[in-house]
């Protein structure tokens, strides 16, 4: 299998640590429910091609996302591989935290917005509303010792609202970090981001403490500019990634959402770069290819198309 040429290229990190979104995020949008066994597979292969941060599934009502109905089947399937610091779930709100608790998770993950009309779709609740229904969430995660992250939906514009001022995305992250939160997660939702809302915003947030650090970003490809986007954020300091093996994933209450920044190509850009990340590409390839086989459809991943021909 044909590897990238490796040129340094100067200003990015020396690492990276890619945060592997495919079994949840990826999933979650699939109309045809994908079997328990196949997902647990899924995470198995992941973790065996070398990605550390793997966020498994979600325990949100299944009502809601019928795709993750299985959360706690799939965690029994994974045993102990599926739990701890480098295994996040997402949990919408207590109940979720209770069902994840009991699974014996050691990570969580909740999901915010930047904009009102999407905090109504997703929450049904106002961006302040949900801020104060994550706060026990965090509260009792951070008692019981688990980490927790928290996404930013609509970070850089919303299908509703349109464009997305700055300082308004500034005031939700600092809500959240407020929480006591361990990592934030800047999402570019429905993939509308430019590199210059990137620079603009990371700078916005590190004027407020809000320091690279702390910090991860989530590109969607809707307009072809997720990798252009990750590495402008990389060279300001990002040194954690979003992605997606096989460039799976939506939102099922963002329409206009596509797949997320596919890992395989993270993945040639990084090591192209000169870019530690630990995980092996060419593993990452066979496990789209594999998935996609299960999937009945080819792999929206331009390099899993590059590589093994569809």
């Amino acid at each position: 299998m044909r590897m990238p040429q490796v040129e340094r290229l100067p200003g990015l990190p020396e690492r990276v640590t890619i945060y592997e979104v495919g079994a949840r995020d990826g999933l979650q949008n699939e109309k045809a429910i994908v079997p328990a066994e196949v997902k647990a597979e899924l995470v198995r292969r992941l973790a065996a091609a070398g990605l550390d941060m793997i966020e498994t599934t979600s325990f949100v009502n299944p009502t809601w996302v019928p795709q993750l109905a299985d959360a706690a089947e799939v965690l029994d399937l994974l045993g102990d591989l599926g739990r701890g610091a480098n295994r996040p779930v997402l949990v919408p709100n207590e109940r979720g935290l209770d069902r994840a608790l009991e699974a014996g998770v050691g990570a969580i993950a909740v999901f915010g917005s930047a904009t009102e009309t999407f905090a109504r779709r997703n929450l049904n609740r106002s961006v302040a509303e949900s801020i104060e229904m994550f706060r026990p969430v965090v509260d009792r995660a951070r008692a019981e010792g688990l980490w927790v992250r928290g996404y930013v939906s609509m970070c850089f514009g919303d299908p509703w609202e349109g464009d997305v001022p700055i300082g308004q995305v500034v005031d939700v992250c600092r809500s959240l970090t407020d929480l006591g939160i361990d990592q934030l997660s800047l999402g570019d939702t429905i993939g509308v981001a430019t590199s210059g809302q990137v620079v603009s915003l990371l700078g916005a947030l590190d004027r407020v403490g809000i320091g690279p650090d702390q910090i991860g970003v989530h590109f969607h490809d809707t307009y072809g500019q997720a990798l252009a986007n990750t590495l402008v954020a990389l060279r300001e300091g990002v040194t954690v990634v979003d992605a997606s093996a096989g460039g799976l994933g939506g939102c099922p209450y963002a329409k206009s959402a596509t797949g997320n920044l596919a890992t395989e190509d993270l993945l040639w850009a990084l090591e192209g770069a000169g870019v530690q990340t630990g995980v092996d590409l060419e593993a990452v390839v066979e496990t789209s290819r594999w998935l996609a086989g299960r999937m009945g459809r080819p792999s929206p991943s331009r390099v899993v198309k590059a590589l093994t021909g569809g």
